[in-house]
C-alpha cells in the first residue's frame, strides 16, 4: 500500500513530474484561496468598505505569523524528503516523531504570545481608529487558530515530502465547502461580522488537518511510528530547527517588510487600504501556480539530493522556470482585460477598482521575477540550505522597508504598488548565484566522499 502513496521524483521526465506533482498543489492552493476570497467577497460586498479594509489592515501581520508557522512545517518535512530519497526510512520516521513534538510545542508558545501582543502591534502599525477593533476581531480569532495552522501544513507537508500532493489537496477541498457554507451561515444567519469569515477558516482548516491524520494513518504503513521515534533525539531535533526556523523565518522577515509597507498605506487612509487589500485578494489567487512550483521544488530537490543527483536539481529547477515565465505572460494579458471585472467581486466602488488595478499591473509585469523567487528559493530550501534562503528575504525586506520610507512619502499609493515587483528584484539578484554556489558545494562534498571509498 505505501507504494501506492508514495512517490519517487528521483527518476523519470523532469518536466512530467513537476506537473504532475505541482498540478494537484496548485488545486489545493487555489481552494486555499478560496477560503480568503469567499471571506473578502461576502465582507466587502455586504458588510462594506470598512469592513473589507479591517480585514484587509491584517493580511501583513496575519503573514508574519501564520507565515512563519507554515515555513516551519514546510523546513519540518525537509528531511523527511530528503530520508526518503536516500531510502533511509528509519531516520526518516524519527524526523516525523520529532517534527509532531516540535509542532506542538511551538503552537502553544506562539499562540500565547501573539494573543497577548495582537492588539498593540495593531496600533503601531497606524491602523485607522475607524477599523482597528474590526481588525482585531478578526485576526485574533485566526491567531487562537495557529495550532490548526500547524496541525494541516505539517500533516500536508510529510505527505508532500513523500510525493502525494494530491491527497492534502483533496482534503482542502472538502475543507473549503465546508468553508463556504460556514462563512454564509455565521455571517447571514448568525451576523457575527467579521468574526463569522474568521471562525469558519480555522474550523474548515481544523477539519482539513484531522482528515490528513486519518488518511496517513491508514494509508502510510512507511510513516508507522513507536514511542521511540516520538522522543526528542538531540540530532533529528537540531536538523529539525536547523530547518525549520530559518524556513519560517524567511517568511516572517519578507513579512516584516510588508508590515513596514502595510503601517505606511495605512496612513493614507481607508480607501488606500481597501485598494490595496482588493488587489492583493486577486493577486494572491493568480500568483498560486508559483506557490506551486515553489512548493513542488522543495520536495523535488530534496529528493534529489537524497540520491546525490545534483544535475538532476539543476535541470529540473529551470524546467520549473520556464513553466512560470509561460504562465506570467499568460496571466499578465488575462489581468489586462479582466481585472476590473475580478476586483468587482469585491467592492463597487470605483476609485477602490481603478486604484487596485493599478496594484495587479504592476505586480503583473514582473510576475516571472515572482516565479523566479518561489522556485530557486524552494529548491535551495529542498537542498537543505535553508538559512542561507532566509538572505533572500532579508533582500525583499529591504527593498519594502525602502518604498516604504522613499516612494510612499513622496508619492503615496502609486509608489506603494511597486513595494512587490522591487522586493523581488532585490532577492533574484541573490538566488539565482546562491542557487548555483548551493550545487556547486553539495558536488564538491558528493566527489569528496566518493574520493574516500576508493
Amino acid at each position: 500500500m505505501a507504494k501506492e502513496t508514495t512517490k519517487k521524483m528521483t527518476e523519470g521526465n523532469p518536466l512530467t513530474l513537476i506537473l504532475g506533482f505541482s498540478i494537484p498543489m496548485l488545486a489545493g492552493l487555489l481552494f486555499q484561496q478560496m477560503y480568503n476570497l469567499v471571506d473578502t467577497i461576502i465582507v466587502g460586498q455586504i458588510l462594506g468598505d470598512s469592513a473589507l479594509a479591517a480585514v484587509g489592515s491584517t493580511g501583513s501581520i496575519n503573514f508574519l505569523i501564520n507565515g512563519f508557522c507554515m515555513g516551519m512545517c514546510s523546513g519540518f518535512a525537509i528531511p523527511v524528503a530528503q530520508r526518503f530519497g536516500a531510502e533511509s526510512y528509519d531516520s526518516m520516521r524519527k524526523f516525523v516523531g520529532n517534527a509532531i513534538v516540535l509542532s506542538a510545542i511551538f503552537s502553544v508558545v506562539i499562540t500565547f504570545f501573539v494573543s497577548i501582543f495582537c492588539y498593540k502591534i495593531l496600533g503601531i502599525m497606524q491602523t485607522p481608529d475607524d477599523i482597528i477593533d474590526l481588525a482585531y476581531s478578526y485576526i485574533s480569532i485566526i491567531f487562537f487558530g495557529i495550532p490548526v495552522t500547524f496541525l494541516y501544513n505539517l500533516t500536508a507537508g510529510i505527505m508532500r515530502s513523500l510525493g502525494d500532493s494530491k491527497t492534502p489537496t483533496y482534503f482542502l477541498i472538502m475543507a473549503a465547502g465546508i468553508n463556504v457554507v460556514l462563512d454564509i451561515v455565521t455571517i447571514l444567519g448568525f451576523k457575527m461580522s467579521v468574526n463569522g469569515p474568521a471562525l469558519a477558516t480555522v474550523l474548515a482548516q481544523l477539519i482539513a488537518g484531522l482528515s490528513c491524520v486519518v488518511y496517513m494513518k491508514k494509508k502510510f504503513p512507511i510513516l508507522k511510528m513507536s514511542r521511540k521515534d516520538l522522543t526528542p533525539g538531540p540530532h533529528h531535533t537540531k536538523v529539525l530547527i536547523s530547518m525549520g526556523i530559518p524556513f519560517g523565518l524567511q517568511y516572517s522577515i519578507t513579512a516584516i517588510g510588508s508590515v513596514i509597507l502595510q503601517t505606511a498605506v495605512n496612513g493614507l487612509g481607508t480607501i488606500a487600504v481597501a485598494s490595496m487589500t482588493a488587489g492583493a485578494k486577486v493577486s494572491m489567487f493568480v500568483v498560486c501556480p508559483f506557490d506551486a512550483l515553489g512548493g513542488t521544488m522543495a520536495t523535488y530537490a530534496g529528493q534529489n539530493v537524497g540520491a546525490k543527483n545534483i544535475a538532476r536539481v539543476k535541470k529540473g529547477t529551470w524546467t520549473a522556470q520556464l513553466l512560470g515565465t509561460i504562465y506570467s505572460v499568460f496571466i499578465l494579458i488575462v489581468l489586462f482585460f479582466a481585472g476590473r471585472y475580478m476586483l468587482r467581486l469585491f467592492t463597487k466602488t470605483d476609485i477602490i477598482i481603478e486604484q487596485a488595478m493599478m496594484f495587479l499591473l504592476a505586480n503583473a509585469v514582473t510576475y516571472t521575477l515572482l516565479a523566479a523567487v518561489n522556485i530557486f528559493r524552494f529548491a535551495i530550501q529542498g537542498m537543505g540550505f535553508s538559512t542561507f534562503a532566509i538572505y533572500s528575504g532579508v533582500m525583499e525586506m529591504i527593498a519594502r522597508i525602502l518604498v516604504a520610507f522613499t516612494f510612499v512619502p513622496m508619492i503615496g499609493y502609486a509608489g506603494a504598488i511597486w513595494a512587490s515587483p522591487v522586493a523581488w528584484l532585490f532577492a533574484v539578484f541573490f538566488l539565482i548565484p546562491g542557487f548555483y554556489s548551493c550545487c556547486n558545494k553539495l558536488e564538491k562534498k558528493y566527489r569528496t566522499e566518493n574520493s574516500h571509498y576508493l
